[in-house]
């Protein structure tokens, strides 16, 4: 026994420590916090070892007597572990919960032990027992079924939701919760019809239920919306459908040609457009792109009215800022575009670009008009390359 000194006097003597709290007593602070999270009972975080690399084996324990019982006790043990977390709006916490519980209903029967001494069996009391622990089963498997919905609503899983109700329903057609989530979920995946059908079968039940009649109300106006978008889309797409016929027939009546290929370029909103797009005759305007092949230059011009010629345009665009050498003039460069058959045509400096496009040698390709500008200087030299990549091709 140990001696203590007292104040006033000569030692008093005192119990020592059990051994247990003396080995605590030479810990850390840490150390101990450390010992006790590896205990079920003062777990804040799941530590599943022996803080050794070794099995937790009170938290095995622990974890084993969740699989105890009958498939009742064990599913419901699950389902209020999972109403737990479901109240503290740990929705994915509660979803595993109730998964488990649901698979533990699925699981084989067991058996309960043979006990000794004369066998009797009453066979009522044995169809008795099984009947009321059926019903116990298909209570609690509505139970996580509908619950596992919320989790799902919440979640926004809203076809495993929909799986959910569906699945409570066939265990009990009258239970209003499943109706009401199925709606909501069927609602928020724009489900329309199965909304409806959700509400009002709820409502056959319960034509009073609150919560039912605010989804209904808020169905009718979802679809109300929807209407109205679709309505636009179609009338958008009859607008667009117009337009575009209404260009065909432009370029038809004009002899102009033109093709879409896949490797059309991004020219974001540079077309093909007309001044009035529902009026063939009004003037039509085309992107154009100025290449300057001698160089490898280019400059676009995003509308080229087909009454406007090229000098128009070149006018302001010249002098080139990259041409040192002062080559490019309005009066010393010529204009060519390539012909459909695959050769070239001069195409004057005043000459209106429907001239040219409307005499059906050229074509407009993805929307884009290509015309090559070139000093004079240079002009027959790559006339006569182009020829060998052509004929080359």
């Amino acid at each position: 026994m140990a001696q203590h000194p007292s104040k006033n006097g000569p030692a008093v003597p005192s119990a020592d420590m059990p051994p247990a709290m003396a080995e605590i007593k030479s810990q850390s602070v840490d150390d101990v916090m450390k010992e006790m999270n590896r205990m079920p009972l003062f777990m804040t975080t799941l530590d599943e070892t022996d803080g050794e690399g070794g099995d937790n084996d009170a938290l095995e324990a622990l974890k084993a007597l969740a699989y105890e019982g009958t498939r009742a006790e064990i599913a419901e043990n699950f389902r209020q572990q999972g109403n737990e977390c479901a109240r503290a709006k740990q929705w994915t916490d509660a979803k595993e919960f109730y998964d488990k519980g649901i698979a533990a209903l699925k699981a084989p029967k067991q058996e309960p032990a043979p006990e000794e001494g004369p066998e009797v069996i009453d066979t009522t009391d044995i169809k008795l027992n099984q009947e009321q622990e059926a019903k116990k089963e298909r209570d609690i498997a509505e139970a996580c079924h509908i619950n596992r919905a919320l989790c799902n609503l919440e979640k926004k899983n809203y076809r495993s939701c929909i799986q959910d109700c569906a699945a409570t329903i066939r265990l009990n057609s009258s239970n209003i919760k499943a109706y009401y989530r199925s709606g909501l979920a069927c609602l928020s995946l724009d489900k329309i019809p199965e909304a409806t059908d959700a509400c009002e079968l709820g409502l056959e039940l319960e034509p009073s239920n609150a919560s039912l009649k605010t989804l209904q109300t808020k169905i009718a106006a979802r679809m109300t919306h929807l209407k109205s978008v679709e309505k636009s889309r179609k009338e958008r797409e009859a607008k667009a459908a117009s337009e575009r016929a209404t260009l065909a027939l432009a370029l038809k009546s004009r002899g102009i040609k033109s093709r879409s290929t896949n490797q059309a370029p991004d020219l974001e909103d540079a077309v093909v457009k007309l001044d009035n797009v529902l009026d063939p005759s009004s003037t039509l305007s085309f992107p154009v792109l100025l290449l300057y092949p001698t160089h490898s230059q280019s400059d676009f011009i995003k509308a080229f009215g087909e009454s406007e010629t090229l000098s128009q345009h070149l006018e302001y665009i010249f002098p080139l800022p990259w041409d040192e050498r002062q080559e490019f003039t309005l009066k010393d460069v010529e204009a060519y575009m390539e012909t459909i058959a695959g050769g070239l045509i001069k195409m004057g400096k005043k000459m209106t670009l429907n001239k040219v496009l409307g005499s059906g040698k050229c074509e407009v390709v993805d929307g884009l008009v290509r015309i090559n500008v070139l000093p004079q200087g240079k002009a027959a030299g790559w006339i006569e390359e182009f020829k060998k990549r052509r004929g080359s091709n």
